[in-house]
């Protein structure tokens, strides 16, 4: 369900904002309308999904916080639709946009903008006071707001006596108190020590978890913008260049501009388990006997394959030299030969966290959902190749089946999946 949608807006500050619009249309730049306006954004069209963090990203002088400025209704704009719900920002008279902006919309800025001379609590219930929400029920309310953010105790001092973060936490709490459909957050954490910024960022996506808010988030930081986004929008000079989950940005980016904003990104922060994983190679069937999983195995010149239930729930490893062994044992049975202390990870594990258990094992790491079902693997080489930019080593360059006793099942291979 959409929460908020913008439709070819433009913002054009200037004395013939009318003249610029129609150059810009006809495919002018920014730079060639200057004479007659400041184009601040430039036909702005995208959605935010109810529930979604959606991240608008850019460098100063993109447009980003006028973007927001015209999401709040405090600037309307030029051109376009910007729709919240069934409004129009853009058209609604100013009694319907006072109260869409007291009841569905709420803003933490970058420099707290608290009330100096009031404490903690009346600040977190401020927005409540101007809906006309009566003393105790706002009272009780900013006092939950001040627990989610882990200022429990604090109502009773006043910002001075707050730390920076602190104060940013205070923020929050009294948008949260006014439980509006819509949080907007110009550059929140843009004025906090790295560490306490970090913190910030950390609970927020531990309140996005419990409450599900609609939160549109502007940062000029690629980092935070992956960090915290479920969708991103990258903007440069006004416009938007492209929209995509972080990992869209990070693997596909739109043009240049965006690939040399990308380049320094962390990678294994960003991509995902779920976003590298191969079909596994082989995988055999718990109830196959020994002798036939020895064959499958040596037809497939694999030392080692995942042995999975008929739900395809992973139960173990079995490798070749321990199912000889079952063999000579005279063991019926596959159970006999299975390895079952396997570290898996799930769709969601960052790439940073996949390293440790690559290392730890000349297998492929497994892959499996929230019923243990093997829904991939990951070996070392597609690894190395998602921590590569892909301007460096095209995909096409880079080998797609395993050397002759490579020891790593389940490498990339155009053979299809062999189930025992």
């Amino acid at each position: 369900m959409t929460a908020l949608r913008a439709e070819g807006v433009y913002k054009i500050f200037g004395r013939r904002p009318g003249e610029a619009l129609r150059r810009l249309r006809d495919g002018a730049t920014r730079d060639e309308v200057r004479p007659w306006g400041t184009a601040a954004v430039i036909d702005a069209t995208f959605e935010v999904a109810s529930g979604e963090t959606f991240v608008v990203m850019g460098l100063s002088g993109s447009g980003k916080s006028t973007l927001i400025r015209m999401l709040n209704g405090l600037w309307r704009p030029t051109e376009g639709r910007i729709l919240l719900g069934d409004d129009d920002l853009a058209r609604v008279d100013a009694k319907r946009l006072r109260e869409l902006r007291r009841r569905r919309v709420s803003m933490v800025f970058q420099h707290f903008a608290l009330l100096p001379h009031r404490t903690v609590l009346e600040n977190a219930a401020y927005p409540l006071e101007i809906q006309g929400v009566d003393v105790a029920e706002r009272r009780r309310r900013a006092g939950e707001a001040l627990e989610l953010v882990g200022l429990s105790g604090w109502g009773d001092v006043v910002p001075a006596q707050l730390s920076g973060g602190m104060r940013q936490r205070v923020g929050l709490a009294r948008a949260l108190a006014a439980d509006t459909d819509v949080l907007l957050m110009d550059e929140a954490f843009s004025a906090l020590d790295p560490l306490i910024r970090r913190e910030m960022q950390d609970q927020l996506l531990d309140l996005q978890q419990q409450l599900g808010k609609t939160i549109v988030f502007i940062t000029h930081d690629l980092n935070e913008a992956m960090y915290l986004g479920d969708r991103i929008a990258v903007m440069r000079d006004g416009r938007i260049v492209q929209v995509g989950t972080g990992e869209q940005v990070l693997s596909e980016p739109a043009d240049e501009y965006v690939a040399q904003f990308v380049a320094d990104v962390d990678r294994s922060r960003v991509l995902t388990a779920g976003s590298v994983m191969r079909p596994p190679a082989v995988t055999v069937q718990v109830t196959a006997g020994p002798r036939q999983v020895l064959r499958t195995l040596r037809e497939q010149q694999l030392p080692a394959a995942y042995v999975v239930d008929r739900r395809r729930v992973l139960q173990g490893v079995v490798r070749d030299a321990d199912v000889v062994t079952a063999l000579r044992s005279g063991a019926a049975a596959l159970t006999d030969a299975l390895e079952r202390d396997v570290t898996s990870v799930t769709p969601t594990t960052p790439l940073a966290d996949v390293f440790a258990p690559a290392a730890e094992s000349a297998l492929p790491v497994p892959v499996v959902d929230d019923e243990r079902r093997l829904v991939g693997v990951i070996p070392r080489v597609t690894l190395l190749e998602a921590m590569t930019p892909a301007d460096i080593v095209p995909a096409d360059d880079l080998p797609r089946t395993p050397p002759e006793g490579s020891p790593l099942p389940g490498a990339v291979t155009t053979e299809p999946e062999v189930v025992a």
